[in-house]
């Protein structure tokens, strides 16, 4: 029986070997025949900038059509125009940054590892700490932040910018800022959260764990902007290279996760459909460019571009 079955094991993994080859096109490895649609002919992953230390946070301007993006041990934001190639260092120091977005009146909003806070740069160029302290200790170091459809800020605090003896927070915590300031923590039980990511609809809040159990969860959003019913939306456990770190999402609700060796790719119900392999380990990925079917990625010492066949979601409409 046991032979059996271990003949019956071989022959599915020798199918799905067969699959991937057939649904292979170059670094475009699809589980599912559908992976390939997404993206656009003839499917290329064009390397825009190299040169970097660690680049992270990448945030799409639409109005100057450039991307900014952070170099964490650089101590820089960089600000790249991909019509030309140029790159120009946006802000240095930056403290360390790490995530950026923007919130709906287009102002920066920066997670900083050296300083251990969540900041906002205001239209006329001065900086706003909207947190650096929760119940009176300071931050982990704030890694990824993404703004609800209320304008409301959510960021994740993993302690990956301070030594242990640093850590005066009980957990890493998962955090929202309210529009009023105020901060409150909404998730507790993460190991290492990361990257996050709204649904389309704004219904649904995606947190990934980077930790040795790497995985991605999905929360629903409570009108008071709670998060409840933390269900698996993935486990990413691998022996692979790579842990989950940045998310985005397309409007069909398409979930891109950088993960162990390039962008995994999910369908609204979880299923992995495929993965871009890069040539570095990628760590986050936006949406850019006029039509929003750019995916943008900073991997490791450079920024990678993808076009892609749906539109990105880039955030909600002004609200506020």
């Amino acid at each position: 029986m046991k032979q059996k079955y271990l003949r019956m094991v071989r022959r599915l993994e020798e199918k799905a070997d067969i699959l991937k080859r057939r649904y292979r096109w170059r670094r475009f490895v699809a589980i599912y025949p559908t992976f390939l649609d997404l993206f656009a002919a003839p499917r290329q992953i064009e390397r825009l900038a190299t040169g970097f230390q660690f680049t992270e946070g990448p945030v799409w301007l639409p109005e100057t059509e450039q991307l900014l993006f952070s170099d964490i041990p650089a101590n820089r934001i960089y600000r790249l125009a991909p019509s030309s190639g140029e790159v120009m260092v946006f802000r240095q120091p930056s403290n360390h940054s790490n995530g950026l977005t923007r919130d709906q009146k287009g102002r920066l909003i920066a997670c900083e590892h050296g300083t251990r806070r969540v900041t906002r740069t205001e239209l006329d160029g001065t900086i706003t700490v909207l947190a650096d302290r929760f119940a009176g200790n300071p931050l982990n170091s704030p890694n990824d932040l993404v703004v609800a459809p209320d304008g409301a800020i959510y960021f994740t605090d993993p302690p990956y910018g301070i030594r242990p003896q640093q850590q005066q927070q009980s957990a890493q915590g998962v955090y929202r800022i309210a529009l009023n300031g105020s901060l409150s923590q909404v998730v507790d039980d993460f190991d290492r959260p990361n990257g996050l990511v709204f649904s389309p609809d704004g219904r649904y809040l995606y947190i990934d764990d980077s930790s040795a159990r790497c995985h991605i969860r999905r929360f629903k959003v409570q009108a008071d902007g709670s998060l409840t019913d933390g269900q698996m939306f993935y486990d990413m456990t691998s022996t692979a290279s790579g842990d989950p770190d940045g998310m985005a999402i397309d409007q069909h609700g398409y979930l891109y996760c950088t993960g162990p060796g390039g962008i995994w790719v999910f369908t609204p119900t979880g299923r992995h459909l495929g993965t871009v392999f890069l040539s570095e380990q990628p760590a986050n990925c936006t949406w850019g460019d006029n039509d929003g079917q750019s995916l943008y990625i900073t991997a490791r010492t450079s920024i990678y571009r993808i076009r892609c066949a749906y539109t990105g979601h880039r955030g909600f409409p002004q609200s506020i």
